[in-house]
């Protein structure tokens, strides 16, 4: 079945990085588009960045020029490079793939990042 399984989240001060990391399993990854999402306490899921199969990428207002996402397709792995964090950043990110073949979504269990101040 499909799984998608999120890490790398945890606690970091304002200034600091992260890279989280989503391995996929169960569908042909390549052909999936990639999002990384979150939810911050109080507020709506957000979409951060997203990854189409060929490459391209888009990313909230909030998070460019700091997070960069990428997609490694021989380790069905999608990543999220987060630097420069701030306190607003603190969230549960979760992963979140399409695949076309099913016309349907699936969702990780997320990681939680908390950014200090």
């Amino acid at each position: 079945q499909v799984q998608l399984v999120e890490s790398g989240g945890g606690l970091v001060q304002s200034g600091g990085s992260l890279r989280l990391s989503c391995v996929a399993s169960g569908f042909t990854f390549s052909n999936a588009d990639m999002t990384w999402y979150r939810r911050a306490p109080g507020k709506e899921r957000e979409l951060v960045a997203d990854i189409t199969p060929t490459g391209g990428t888009n990313y909230a207002d909030s998070v460019k020029g700091r997070f960069t996402i990428s997609r490694d397709n021989a380790k069905n792995t999608v990543y999220l490079q987060m630097t420069s964090l701030k306190p607003e950043d603190t969230a549960v990110y979760y992963c979140r793939a399409y695949i076309i073949a099913f016309m349907r979504f699936y969702w990780g269990q997320g990681t939680q990042v908390t950014v200090s101040s």
